[in-house]
C-alpha cells in the first residue's frame, strides 16, 4: 500500500481545505466525466436502442485501447448516474472533446458532467479480453455539517478521519482515493474492492468525518474493466 497511503493523506488534507491547492505526494491530474441521463435518455428497448448502446460500448473500448480512457464503466444501481469515465488527458478541453464523441453524449441519451481529479498513477492496462468486475464507488460530498472555518475541533476531527483512511488502506479494502480540484459540492472518491455493497456502506460509515456530518458519503456498485485497478 505504499502508493495509497501518500495519497489518502493528500486527499484528506485536500477534502478538509477549501483553499485550492495543488496535493502533493506525486498525484496527477486526470478528468472524470460522470455520465448521467440526458434530455434522450429511454429505457425502453428498441432497435435504436440497443445500436445506441453498441456504439457507445465501442466507443468505452477504443478509448480504453488507446490509453486515453485510464478506466471506465457502467453505476449498475439503475439511478441517474449511469456510468464514470476517467481520461488521461492533457487539459480538460481534450478530455470533454473525448467524452463528446461518445455517440450515446452525441446523441443526448446521455450528459458529462466533468470534474478535476487528482489521483496517483496507480492505473494499468485492462486486461483482454475485456471483462468487467464489480467494484463500489463512494463519492464524498459536503454533509450537512460542512463548514469551511478550520478550528480545534475540526482539526481533532480531521486527525480521526485520516486515521480511519490509513485503516481503511491498510486492510487493502480501498484502493483507490482521490480528490476533485474544482472545489465544489464533490469533495473526493473512495473505490473499494469488497464482496458487497452493505460491506462498502459499513467500511464508509466508519468515517468520523461522516458520523460528524461533515461529510456524506453517495455509494454505488461500479462495474470497471479487469486490471485497470489495483
Amino acid at each position: 500500500m505504499s502508493l495509497i497511503l501518500p495519497l489518502l493523506i493528500s486527499l484528506s488534507f485536500f477534502i478538509a481545505t477549501t483553499t485550492l491547492q495543488e496535493p502533493q505526494h506525486k498525484l496527477l491530474q486526470f478528468h472524470m466525466a460522470i455520465l448521467k441521463k440526458g434530455p434522450k435518455w429511454s429505457a425502453t428497448y428498441t432497435k435504436e436502442t440497443e445500436q445506441l448502446h453498441q456504439a457507445h460500448l465501442e466507443r468505452v473500448i477504443s478509448l480504453l485501447e488507446s490509453g486515453k480512457a485510464i478506466t471506465a464503466g457502467p453505476l449498475t444501481d439503475d439511478g441517474d448516474i449511469r456510468g464514470i469515465y476517467i481520461f488521461r488527458a492533457p487539459s480538460a478541453e481534450e478530455a470533454r472533446a473525448w467524452v463528446n464523441e461518445d455517440p450515446a453524449v452525441a446523441s443526448g441519451n446521455l450528459v458529462a458532467e466533468m470534474h478535476p481529479w487528482w489521483s496517483e498513477d496507480v492505473f494499468k492496462k485492462a486486461h483482454t479480453p475485456l471483462k468487467l468486475t464489480t467494484v463500489y464507488l463512494a463519492f464524498l460530498i459536503r454533509g450537512d455539517k460542512w463548514t469551511p472555518e478550520k478550528t480545534l475541533a475540526t482539526e481533532e476531527l480531521q486527525k480521526a478521519h485520516l486515521a480511519n483512511i490509513n485503516r481503511l488502506a491498510e486492510m487493502k479494502k480501498l484502493v483507490v482515493a482521490g480528490p476533485f480540484g474544482d472545489d465544489g459540492s464533490l469533495r473526493g472518491i473512495f473505490v473499494f474492492k469488497v464482496d458487497s455493497l452493505a460491506e462498502a456502506r459499513a467500511l464508509t460509515e466508519t468515517d468520523p468525518a461522516v458520523k460528524a456530518g461533515r461529510l456524506a458519503l453517495d455509494l454505488h456498485p461500479w462495474q470497471v474493466p479487469e486490471g485497470t485497478l489495483p
